[in-house]
C-alpha cells in the first residue's frame, strides 16, 4: 500500500529525514512513533506530497510521489497535526466545499458527506459554526474532511494532540473502526496511544528509523522479554534460586530482596518458554511461602526509550 526507499529530506544543510525504508501492509493500522523534532511530520508531508523530497522514492497506492504527486493526493486522505478550518462556516457547508475542491458531483458530495458525518459521529453538529466547536469535535470534522474523497490510505498526524482523556478514548475508537476500511498511518509521540491503536510500529529517532515491526515481536525483542517473577519467603534462598536455574527452558536467574521477609527471583526463559507452572512447583517443593507468581512483558515506553537512547548514544559517538 505505502513503500517508503531511501526517502531523505533536507532543509538547507539540515538532515530532517535521513535515509528511511519502511512499509505499511494494506489494511493496517500503522504508527510513526518518535519524539518531537523526530522527523515524523515531515515524513507525513512528503508522503501525502505535501512538500517534496530531497532525495529516495515513495509509492502509495501504485502512484509516485514525485512524478504522480496529483494521483497521490486524490488517493490519500489527509490530517495535518493543526487543521486548518474556515471557522466562520457550518460543519455540513464546510465537507461540501472540500467535495467541491475534490472535483466531487453535487450527487456524490451529498453522499459522502452524510457518510462522514455519521462515521465521525458528527451529525448532530451539522449545522453547527466550526468556530463555537470544542476542539475535539474540531479534530472530528478535520478527520471527516479527510474522508469526503472515500481514500483508500488515511495519514493523521498527531491526531489526539491536545484532546481530553475522554476526547482521547473517542479519538481512538473511531480510528479503530476506520481501520476495518482503511490502510492508516499515523504519526504520534504518545505511547500508550499507538500501542491501543496501532499493530505496527515503525520508530523514528534522529531523522532515523531505529525500529520496525510489529508491536508484540518489538516488545520479545527487549532484554527481559517473558520474564517470570517469584516472590515467595522461605529458607535456603541460594539453594532455590540453583534450583529453578535447573529448569528446563530457564536461561537465567536474578535474585533480591523484596521486604517483609520474602525473596524476588526474576527468571528469564529462552524462545518464550512459559515457566511459571515449573517455578512455582519448585518453591512449593521446597516448602517456600508463594506471595506472587507472574509473567511481565517490557511495555512500549521501555522499548521506546531504550532504543532512542541508544540512538542518541550511536550518534554521539559518531560525532566524536
Amino acid at each position: 500500500m505505502i513503500q517508503v526507499k531511501h526517502l531523505t529530506k533536507y532543509y538547507g544543510s539540515f538532515l530532517a529525514v535521513d535515509d528511511i525504508t519502511f512499509d505499511v501492509p494494506d489494511g493496517e493500522i500503522v504508527g510513526i512513533l518518535g519524539p518531537n523534532g523526530a522527523g515524523k511530520t515531515t515524513v507525513l508531508r512528503m508522503l501525502t506530497c505535501f512538500m517534496p523530497a530531497t532525495g529516495g522514492r515513495a509509492i502509495v497506492e501504485g502512484f509516485d510521489i514525485f512524478t504522480q504527486s496529483l494521483q497521490v493526493r486524490q488517493t490519500v486522505g489527509y490530517m495535518p497535526e493543526n487543521v486548518p478550518l474556515y471557522e466562520d462556516m457550518r460543519v455540513e457547508e464546510y465537507l461540501d466545499f472540500r467535495g467541491q475542491l475534490k472535483d466531487l458531483d453535487r450527487t456524490t458530495r451529498r453522499r459522502r458527506v452524510t457518510e462522514a458525518l455519521s462515521r465521525c459521529q458528527l451529525a448532530d453538529r451539522r449545522s453547527q459554526i466550526i468556530g463555537t466547536l470544542s476542539k475535539g469535535y474540531r479534530q472530528r470534522v478535520g478527520l471527516a474532511e479527510s474522508l469526503i474523497g472515500d481514500p483508500k490510505v488515511l495519514i493523521l498526524d498527531e491526531p489526539t494532540i491536545g484532546l481530553d482523556p475522554g476526547q482521547i478514548r473517542e479519538a481512538r475508537k473511531l480510528i479503530q473502526d476506520l481501520g476495518r476500511k482503511h490502510t492508516i498511518l499515523l504519526s504520534s509521540h504518545i505511547l500508550h496511544e499507538v500501542e491501543q491503536v496501532c499493530s505496527h510500529i515503525i520508530m523514528i529517532a534522529r531523522g532515523r528509523v531505529v525500529a520496525n515491526g510489529r508491536l508484540e515481536d518489538l516488545k520479545r525483542s527487549l532484554p527481559g522479554a517473558g520474564r517470570t517473577i517469584l516472590e515467595a519467603r522461605g529458607e535456603d534462598a541460594d539453594g532455590l534460586r540453583r534450583a529453578i536455574a535447573g529448569l528446563h527452558g530457564v536461561k537465567d536467574v536474578a535474585m533480591d530482596r523484596a521486604g517483609e521477609g520474602y525473596m524476588r527471583f526474576g527468571v528469564d526463559a529462552a524462545d518464550d518458554t512459559d515457566v511459571r507452572e515449573e517455578v512455582g512447583r519448585m518453591a512449593t517443593r521446597r516448602n517456600w511461602t508463594v506471595r506472587e507468581l507472574r509473567s511481565t512483558q517490557p511495555t512500549l515506553e521501555e522499548f521506546f526509550v531504550q532504543t532512542v537512547a541508544e540512538q542518541n548514544l550511536g550518534s554521539a559517538a559518531a560525532g566524536e
